[in-house]
């Protein structure tokens, strides 16, 4: 296994998916990835406000902020924010989950389509997201949208989200059954290597500098359902026929019920990237 082009999957669904094909994407598992999809350490939530200068009183934009997982993070903090998010499903989800933060504002709308706002913001912040924006726009636009000095902050919640290797290797006939394109187990080392790659392309574009990351390795454990309800917010597993991965899902319950397996430890690995505007 290798290490992936930092915007192979955007080429990938770009090249087969339509723009509203796309903002539909999570449509049918947006209430399941508000539920289960991990959150962002604090501590790398810290750092990001530290590396970046936020002042108490930062503007920050996040593109794409889904149900509000990070925008939560750092709301909690006292920041304003601007966030886009395409999916209509997701972008109710966000609204609910912010209801508390009045200076908090959800817009439905694309990072390409957003009218720039240029110069206003302390920082734009992309969480798990950058790799659905067109890299031709992307950069540039983050860019314009930042105050001198100001801050790109990437955070990362690596995919594909994996279960121990022992596990994984027990349930290989069933991925090889139903969904083989997923039987394949990918390395941390090759995680670790697919988001560098996406930094070091923060710095490639030419509009940022002084790259800083950190990141974190963490485990939490989920029940046999939420693992499964997890995998069904991936988007391997959102691109498989419905009958194929009702197949995939019901062969691995019993699999590891066969095997009295009722908990699934999860390894993660998340990741904050931080680059300043030139």
């Amino acid at each position: 296994m290798t290490a992936k082009q930092p915007h192979g999957w955007y080429t990938t669904v770009a090249s087969v998916y339509t723009s509203e094909q796309r903002k539909n994407w999570y449509s049918t598992a947006a209430d399941a990835y508000n539920r289960v999809r991990p959150r962002y350490p604090q501590q790398l939530i810290y750092r990001a406000v530290e590396w970046a200068k936020l002042p108490d009183d930062g503007v920050i934009l996040e593109v794409g902020c889904g149900p509000g997982i990070a925008t939560v993070a750092f709301a909690d903090l006292g920041f304003s924010m601007v966030c886009l998010e395409p999916n209509q499903e997701m972008w109710q989800l966000a609204q609910q989950n912010c209801l508390q933060y009045p200076n908090v504002e959800i817009i439905n709308a694309s990072f390409e389509e957003w009218q720039l706002e240029a110069r206003k913001f302390d920082a734009v912040i992309a969480a798990t997201s950058f790799h659905w924006i067109s890299p031709e726009i992307g950069y540039q636009k983050a860019a314009a949208a930042l105050q001198d000095k100001a801050s790109f902050i990437l955070l990362w919640n690596a995919i594909p989200i994996q279960p121990p290797l022992a596990i994984y290797q027990l349930l290989e006939e069933v991925y090889q059954t139903y969904a083989p394109s997923l039987a394949q187990y990918e390395a941390r080392s090759i995680q670790e290597e697919n988001l560098k790659a996406f930094g070091q392309a923060v710095i490639d574009s030419g509009r940022f500098k002084d790259l800083m990351s950190e990141q974190l390795t963490w485990e939490a454990i989920h029940s046999v359902d939420d693992y499964l309800t997890l995998l069904g917010t991936l988007s391997p597993y959102i691109r498989l026929e419905l009958h194929k991965r009702d197949a995939l899902f019901a062969g691995i319950r019993e699999l590891l019920g066969r095997n009295g397996i009722e908990r699934i430890p999860v390894g993660y690995l998340s990741v904050l990237q931080v680059a300043q505007r030139m």
